[in-house]
């Protein structure tokens, strides 16, 4: 284990893969992955009154607003002062990235560059278990049985912005948002950016990357 603490950001729009690589990542080097929608489900079952907000936006399919979900963000990093951590879906925004700024010091922020149409593509195909947040892709991620979530067999719905017609919005949306935090972290010299339309393509040069900052615990084999 390292002496000093890596704090890690993982940025990508939405059907970038972006999950699946902060898994890896995880389990390859001991980070914990903190994702800004589990913690969100989470608040949604605590009956407090970030969860009460959140839960207005969840439930129609919208991105949650600054505040709300810095407040969630916030108290979560406070309790993992001590751990290496990896950050997924936060920041989002300039006015998350500068919140983050009060509370720690990223080493590392990775953004994943993925074509307009493959994230299109991805997102159509994509239909999820509201109360786990397990994602499935129709085309290479199917469900056993068709529209069935495998663990606890309850139904899979489409979010309403994962609908065709709605995904070329949302994408530009998150484009616009997205861009200043690009544009502070590489002026930082802490950004890395990747390009490509597969997973496991990409996955060899984020390994290496981390890999020069932190000791692995499981081999890029082993993945």
């Amino acid at each position: 284990m390292a002496s000093k603490l890596l704090r890690a950001v993982v940025l990508g729009p939405p059907g970038s893969g972006k999950g699946t690589v902060c898994e890896r990542i995880a389990r390859s080097f001991g980070l914990q992955h903190l994702s800004s929608g589990q913690f969100l489900r989470e608040s949604l079952g605590g009956g407090g009154e970030v969860g009460v907000l959140a839960k207005q936006y969840l439930e129609r399919g919208l991105l949650v607003p600054d505040h709300v979900i810095t407040r969630v963000m916030m108290m979560e990093l406070e309790k993992r002062r001590e751990q290496h951590w990896l950050l997924d879906g936060f920041p989002r925004t300039l006015g998350q990235a500068e919140a983050l700024d009060r509370i720690c010091e990223l080493d590392l922020v990775i953004s994943l560059n993925i074509p307009f149409e493959t994230l299109k593509d991805r997102l159509s195909a994509r239909w999820v278990h509201p109360a786990s947040g397990r994602v499935y892709n129709m085309d290479f991620n199917p469900p056993h049985v068709q529209g069935i979530d495998d663990l606890t067999g309850e139904p899979l719905v489409q979010r309403e912005d994962d609908k065709p017609d709605a995904v070329a919005a949302r994408l530009r949306k998150y484009k616009d948002a997205a861009k200043p935090v690009i544009e502070l972290y590489k002026s930082r010299g802490i950004l890395h950016s990747f390009s490509g339309t597969e997973t496991n393509k990409i996955w060899p040069y984020v390994y290496t990357l981390l890999s020069s900052k932190i000791p692995p615990v499981i081999s890029d084999e082993e993945n």
